[in-house]
């Protein structure tokens, strides 16, 4: 009895550990036992007032919701381009900078500082939206006609993205004065929960439809998984590649408008600064292979909010800026290192010969 009692617990861990969203759950665990060990004051809520009166919900946690939520729409595509090309897009945040700035000159036209917008909030984000996909797909023929290397083929926009941003506006940093705009990336009047969740939430239910009704999952992964066979079963790999960079495009103009409306205006050079880092973080430590082939979308977006809720720790204590890189690079080869096929295997070895023992 006591035998197959142990067995039965080695199992449940063993079944456990194989869960891909236990690396993502352990890891906000960690981070939210540390911080109330540390300071309990981080987890603290408060209602205030913002600078137009209006009641807002403060602290660290609602601030990991509402930065969070960038990095959760943007691993949403990140995800879908890593399963089906084996690479990662490292231009999303000169992206980002191009579809701020065209969503800018819509709303300004050709002043740069306008008394009141010149088209509609709406016409102006599906402009950018169209820019962004028209740039996604560029990256994607690359990759999927040209066979360039995802990371080489993005390094292009990644170099040049934010001097094209500053080009759109003729190197003029454009200020919307329309209220309505500001409401994108902070709060509705009467809502004090931060908007750039809810917009999250609404890319999420999304995605969340498409995979669940099209087959875009099962192709994205079946590409990535093994794009010769693919073929043979009448798939076209290129057009999926394609897509799912056209989708990261999409992705890429939602946190644009979230970034802009929260500042009206836009600094090419800052805006967005190594935010492709955080994405490709979320995706691994979503525990997806960063080689392609199967995703969990739901992973990918539970890693982004715990790379949020490290970066903003991180902040809690006095951290500077530019050493964030650095703590997130250890994160980075912690996660490569126990992804490795080398590291897997070991790690089963000493399973079995635990549950051995335990048999025995």
């Amino acid at each position: 009895m006591t035998k197959e009692l142990k067995k039965s617990n080695g199992n449940f861990f063993s079944n456990l550990v194989r869960q891909q969203m236990f690396i993502p759950i352990v890891a906000l665990a960690i981070l939210a036992l540390f911080n109330l060990i540390a300071d309990p004051s981080f987890f603290k809520i408060s209602l205030i007032e913002n600078n137009l009166g209006n009641p807002v919900l403060n602290g660290s946690l609602i601030q990991i919701l509402d930065n969070g939520s960038e990095l959760a729409i943007l691993a949403i595509g990140m995800t879908l381009v890593t399963a089906a090309s084996g690479g990662q897009d490292i231009s999303v945040g000169a992206a980002i900078a191009i579809s701020g700035s065209v969503l800018l000159r819509v709303l300004c036209g050709g002043n740069s500082r306008p008394e009141t917008i010149q088209a509609p909030i709406i016409v102006a984000f599906l402009v950018s939206c169209v820019v962004a996909a028209l740039f996604g797909a560029f990256n994607g023929v690359l990759v999927a006609y040209f066979k360039i290397q995802p990371m080489i083929a993005t390094l292009i926009l990644y170099t040049a993205g934010r001097s094209i941003a500053a080009w759109v506006n003729n190197n003029e940093l454009p200020v919307v004065n329309d209220q309505t705009l500001t409401y994108f990336g902070g709060v509705i009047p009467g809502i004090p929960i931060p908007t750039p969740f809810f917009i999250a939430i609404i890319c999420i239910v999304i995605i969340t439809l498409v995979l669940k009704f099209t087959n875009l999952r099962l192709y994205t992964q079946s590409v990535g998984i093994n794009q010769s066979s693919s073929r043979l079963n009448g798939l076209n790999p290129e057009f999926i590649k394609v897509i799912t960079f056209v989708i990261l495009g999409l992705c890429v103009a939602v946190v644009g408008l979230i970034k802009v409306s929260r500042v009206s205006t836009i600094n090419y050079s800052v805006i967005a600064k190594d935010i492709e880092m955080d994405a490709i973080l979320a995706v691994a430590l979503g525990g997806n292979a960063l080689s392609g082939g199967k995703f969990n979308m739901a992973s990918s977006i539970l890693g982004a909010y715990v790379i949020q809720f490290l970066t903003t720790t991180l902040y809690r204590y006095k951290v500077q800026a530019d050493a964030l890189p650095a703590y997130k690079a250890v994160v980075v080869i912690i996660l490569v290192v126990i992804s490795a096929p080398t590291v897997r295997d070991w790690f089963s070895k000493v399973t079995k010969k635990f549950k051995t023992k335990e048999v025995a």
